[in-house]
C-alpha cells in the first residue's frame, strides 16, 4: 500500500491533543479498527497505533515528545504521510493487566507470549475501554478467565468504535471544544 497523505489540524479533547484523520485519508486504511502505521507529521517520522474514532474514521495521539519533534501544538496544521505496517508494535500493558499475567498460570503466559502483537492489542485495549475501576478489575479478570480457556482474543466488543474513555463518549470520538 502506498502512502497516504494529508493535512490535519491538532486539537484538544480533554487533556489530550491528537490529528483527526480527514475521511478520505482514513477511507484509505486496511481496517475501521485499530491499524498500526509509520509515517511522518511534518518530517518527523513517527510509528503508532492508528486508533478508530467510532465514526468509520481514525486519530493520532500526540504525546508530549511526539508534539515537541513534530513541532506541533494544537491549533496547528500538520503535514502528514502515513503507512499501515504489518508488523505491530507491542503494546503498553497496563499495571494491573502485567500483575494478573504475571500471577498467573504459566500456560496463561505462554498462551500471551504466543498470541500476536495485535492480539494483545485488543486485550490491552478492551482492559482500557473503561474509566469505571470495578469494571476495569473485571475485565482483567475476565482476560485472565478467558485466556485460561483458550481464548486468543477478547470477544464482543466493536474493534471500529473509540474505546480511550478520556476522549470517547458511548463509542464514539468527542469533538474538541
Amino acid at each position: 500500500m502506498s502512502a497516504i497523505r494529508f493535512q490535519a489540524t491538532a486539537v484538544a479533547i480533554g487533556h489530550r491533543a491528537l490529528l483527526r484523520l480527514p475521511p478520505q485519508a482514513s477511507e484509505k486504511l486496511p481496517s475501521r479498527g485499530q491499524v498500526a502505521a509509520q509515517g511522518t507529521i511534518n518530517g518527523h517520522e513517527f510509528e503508532t497505533v492508528l486508533e478508530p474514532d467510532g465514526n468509520f474514521g481514525h486519530w493520532i495521539s500526540l504525546d508530549g515528545k511526539l508534539q515537541r519533534a513534530a513541532r506541533i501544538s494544537v491549533s496547528d496544521s500538520a503535514t502528514v504521510e502515513i503507512e499501515p505496517r504489518k508488523e505491530w508494535p507491542e503494546p503498553k500493558v497496563p499495571k494491573d493487566l502485567e500483575a494478573a499475567l504475571a500471577a498467573a498460570p504459566p500456560e496463561i503466559r505462554d498462551l500471551w507470549a504466543d498470541i500476536t502483537p495485535m492480539a494483545r492489542w485488543e486485550w490491552v485495549r478492551w482492559v482500557n475501554a473503561t474509566a469505571n475501576p470495578d469494571t476495569r478489575s473485571r475485565r482483567v479478570e475476565v482476560t485472565i478467565s478467558k485466556m485460561e480457556s483458550g481464548k486468543r482474543r477478547p470477544c464482543c466488543f466493536n474493534l471500529s468504535s473509540c474505546t480511550d474513555p478520556s476522549v470517547s463518549k458511548s463509542g464514539k470520538l468527542m469533538e474538541p471544544v
